[in-house]
């Protein structure tokens, strides 16, 4: 389960529009059933379980859905090895604002700085 020491880094890098949700009763009692519910045990791996994630992420247009936020189809009890894969995933994925810019495949730049022709394939 998620101890009080990682809330407070866990609020600083939380998304601004879903701190008030995540610090409210409904989510902390949602949070613990879920946990309860799923006996502790990651989803995935079947290590001792920590973060209750949602499946389908939480942003400012259905962060007041309930169905979203609170209902158990939407939420899966991980691991913090298994969380962070999953969240690795959506950077790969470019769902992330974080997301590394699209790249010319056309060009390319040695370790000078000096911008090399296209490679012929």
């Amino acid at each position: 389960m998620v101890v009080e020491e990682d809330y407070h880094f866990i609020f600083l890098i939380m998304k601004p529009f879903a701190v008030k949700f995540y610090k409210s009763q409904r989510w902390q009692d949602c949070r613990f059933a879920y946990f309860k519910y799923q006996n502790g045990i990651c989803e995935r791996c079947g290590q001792a379980g920590k973060i209750v994630h949602h499946k389908v992420h939480l942003n400012a247009r259905n962060i007041h859905d309930p169905r979203i936020t609170l209902g158990f189809d939407n939420l899966e009890l991980l691991c913090q090895d298994c969380h962070n894969k999953e969240h690795a995933g959506d950077m790969q994925l470019g769902k992330d604002k974080k997301k590394k810019p699209k790249r010319n495949p056309r060009y390319s730049i040695d370790e000078e700085g000096n911008i090399l022709p296209p490679v012929k394939n």
